[in-house]
């Protein structure tokens, strides 16, 4: 479904378009009501592929009342198939109350509004049966012709504006990835962390934490509740398996308190591993010191690349 606006006298200049809902399709070209009094051509909407004049519009064209209008349409129904008049939906009304500051009196209406097309707005004339009636039509019509003459002149114009809003948009789509790209490559895969780094090594294991949508493997000997401090910084759900060659009562009570506030730690005794390992839902990263110790000596780490995490549990 599609509402344009129309605005401007034929010929004028094309004016900026105003964005609106993009999951309807709507565009609305220039604000509805920069002009008072309101051309007729102002007034004309382009909906679901139709240009349409709205009943309210129309009855102040006529001079008399909306429901009166829409009285002597129904009293003579059978002139007005669908493709003359029809309904808006919920939705189309919503639109047009967002984008049109003349129709937000509709906001609350029980009813939704009605639309003529061009051969609708030339029964009218028929059906109200008034000098005014005859007159009013002939100036309408004259102006549907106007702008359906304005459009078509103009058509290569508008294909050209719309091919370079695609241009555009899949140009920010690249610019996004490549921004995406760059926060990714943000983290180094490789590295080493000098003795007296303390904070950098802290923030660059606490970044890893906080990267984990699933779960958290630590596989070192040395574990104690300054490892759990960082733990705490974990997403929500987010799960922890620390394998300890070396587990202590004091170990197990830091770990019950943790669990307390923050759940899914669980401690694993494991007395086959020599270095130190950190998996990041798949990820491994292979880590020279403890986490408890990192930065107090030099220290190197790496992420592998030779197996996923799943890979390297299966062999424990």
């Amino acid at each position: 479904m599609k509402i344009q606006d129309n605005d401007n006298q034929p010929s004028t200049e094309i004016s900026p378009k105003y964005s609106s809902k993009a999951d309807t399709g709507i565009e609305v070209v220039t604000n509805c009501d920069q002009f008072a009094p309101m051309p007729i051509e102002n007034r004309i909407l382009t909906i679901r592929g139709h240009q349409v004049m709205v009943d309210r519009d129309l009855a102040e064209l006529y001079q008399v009342d909306t429901k009166r209008l829409n009285e002597q349409v129904k009293r003579n129904i059978e002139r007005f198939p669908e493709r003359f008049r029809f309904q808006l939906t919920n939705d189309e009304k919503e639109e047009l109350v967002a984008n049109c500051d003349r129709f937000k009196v509709l906001k609350h209406s029980s009813s939704n509004p009605y639309v003529f097309t061009e051969q609708g707005v030339a029964m009218l004339s028929a059906v109200l049966k008034s000098e005014t009636a005859i007159h009013t039509s002939i100036r309408i019509i004259e102006a549907f012709v106007a702008m359906r003459n304005f459009l078509m002149n103009n058509a290569s114009i508008f294909q050209r504006m719309e091919r370079l809003e695609m241009k555009q948009l899949k140009t920010d789509e690249k610019v996004d990835a490549i921004l995406d790209k760059l926060a990714e490559e943000k983290k180094p895969k490789e590295g080493i962390f000098f003795q007296g780094q303390i904070f950098d090594a802290y923030v660059f294991v606490a970044d890893l934490i906080r990267k984990a949508q699933k779960g958290i493997v630590i596989i070192d000997n040395y574990i104690d509740d300054t490892v759990l401090v960082q733990l705490a910084k974990r997403k929500a759900g987010v799960s922890v398996d620390i394998y300890d060659g070396q587990i202590s009562r004091q170990l197990r009570q830091d770990v019950a308190a943790h669990n307390a506030q923050y759940p899914g730690v669980t401690l694993h005794h494991y007395q086959k591993a020599h270095d130190r390992f950190m998996i990041i839902d798949e990820d491994v990263y292979h880590i020279g010191a403890s986490l408890k110790d990192l930065g107090k000596k030099l220290f190197a780490f790496s992420k592998m690349d030779v197996m996923t995490g799943s890979e390297l549990l299966s062999k424990l």
